[in-house]
């Protein structure tokens, strides 16, 4: 008989890691039938929406333990909230039977100080890094650049050569975390974190990042790049309407690719004068579209997600009579199911805040993003799609949501409306790279594909005969 083997998964608190992890073990128990996941789920203290994807998800060789929420504050930190859940992980995984034996332990990128658990079980880690190869590389060689010759990354203009990247990096498309200094102490840690794990899965393809992917082949860490990892059937979201008919059925009443979808993520949201902006851009563009328009949370909260305005209020933040003017060809919505959005034959764009688990998807479906990052490693995901691999059009490279000032800039509805423009009149040349990656996401999972070898390594390795070598 094949023996058996356990890995422990640790996803990051918040929907987005755990929609990607669940889809990822679930991808890996299909592949190898004598693999067993414990999946153990971290709740922030806000969080109302895990249980909606958690709920009947447990199966035979699939096993969700939710670990007991910690007395914290709402606005705490998760990464503090992950550090007092590590006696709760140790006992879970105490509890474990011993059949079959733990293999490996398999943490989110912001939990790898559960590696230290993992040691205690004499187990090795993972880190599932829900981001590109070209960012890991960015973020290592980084933390290297700071730890070892205490590097600054403070001159505005400047550009740095970063192996995982083909052309050099404005320093304006790093990540807040690495720019700012009152997160220094934080990108650190992380830095260290990432660099205890024995390797990492990263949901992305070598097909689409091939120079990242042969950036890491003399590196000190296993890299298996198994992507793209999509959630093709997301569960119903607390904010959406108990079905969204109306939605699809304005989208089959449009022409094939002519509607730009506009959806900033599960954390993105603007003040009214940037949704004023963003109203005046898609009325004087002339472009169909379908606007997912989020309720910004109260100021001076922190990880609280946005909401969805009431009907009544849309009037009173976006200009006078601007409903009834487009009322022929764009639709404002709330939430947004993206993923059938992307899927529908009558989306023709995205501007996307360029979050990696949106830009795979949209990868995936073949729909070109105009570019607008917001926070996290967004900037960085946008400079790649649109210099690097050159597959989007850009309305902003390096605009940022957080601010050290509190408020945001704003971006003028000329920029907006030209980059929407360029979307919807992308050249030849970039459409077929577009529709290039498409394809190769489509069957890099396939036998003969990038992932699926690499898939083969991750089993072998946790089966105890690791290899690491390029596609």
């Amino acid at each position: 008989m094949e023996k058996a083997a356990r890995l422990v998964f640790i996803p990051g608190p918040g929907v987005g890691h755990l929609v990607s992890t669940i889809q990822f073990a679930n991808l890996l128990l299909e592949r190898h039938h004598h693999i067993w996941i414990t999946l153990l789920v971290i709740k922030l203290p806000s969080d109302t929406t895990t249980a909606a994807y958690t709920h009947s998800l447990n199966s035979h060789r699939l096993q969700l333990v939710n670990l007991p929420e910690t007395p914290s504050d709402a606005q705490a930190i998760p990464i503090t909230l992950i550090e007092l859940q590590k006696p709760n992980v140790k006992e879970a995984v105490s509890n474990l039977s011993p059949t079959p034996p733990l293999a490996a332990f398999v943490v989110d990128m912001f939990c790898t100080s559960m590696i230290d658990v993992a040691k205690e079980f004499h187990v090795p880690s993972l880190v599932f890094f829900t981001s590109g190869l070209a960012f890991l590389g960015l973020i290592l060689h980084l933390h290297t650049l700071k730890e070892e010759e205490n590097a600054e990354f403070t001159e505005p203009d400047a550009e740095w050569v970063i192996p995982s990247f083909a052309k050099p990096v404005p320093i304006r498309n790093f990540p807040s975390v690495v720019l700012w200094k009152e997160w220094e102490e934080f990108f650190v840690a992380f830095g260290r974190g990432l660099k205890k794990a024995d390797g990492f899965v990263v949901n992305s393809f070598e097909e689409l990042e091939s120079h990242a992917a042969h950036s890491f082949l003399d590196g000190p860490q296993l890299i298996f790049a198994v992507g793209p990892i999509l959630n093709p059937k997301p569960k119903l979201h607390p904010d959406a309407p108990a079905d969204n008919a109306d939605i699809f059925d304005w989208l089959d009443n449009q022409p094939p690719s002519s509607v730009v979808f506009m959806c900033f993520g599960s954390m993105g949201s603007f003040g009214e004068d940037q949704v004023r902006e963003i109203a005046r851009a898609l009325e004087n563009s002339g472009a169909r579209f379908l606007w997912s328009l989020r309720k910004p949370p109260p100021k001076g909260s922190r990880f609280i997600p946005p909401s969805d305005y009431a009907p009544s209020e849309l009037p009173s933040i976006l200009p006078a009579g601007f409903l009834d003017r487009t009322a022929g060809i764009g639709k404002v919505i709330g939430w947004a199911p993206q993923a059938q959005i992307l899927a529908h034959r009558a989306t023709g764009g995205f501007v996307s805040h360029c979050g990696w688990n949106s830009t795979l998807e949209s990868i995936h479906f073949g729909v070109p993003i105009a570019t607008w990052p917001l926070y996290a490693e967004q900037q960085t995901n946008a400079f790649l799609l649109v210099r690097e691999l050159e597959i989007a059009l850009e309305i902003s490279l390096d605009y940022r949501a957080e601010s050290k000032n509190e408020t945001p800039s704003v971006l003028s509805a000329e920029q907006i409306e030209n980059g929407i423009r360029n979307l919807v009149e992308i050249d030849d040349e970039k459409r077929k790279r577009v529709v290039e990656a498409s394809e190769n996401s489509r069957k890099t999972l396939l036998e003969g594909g990038c992932s699926y070898s690499s898939f083969g390594r991750l089993i072998d390795y946790v089966m105890n005969q690791g290899i690491n070598s390029p596609c």
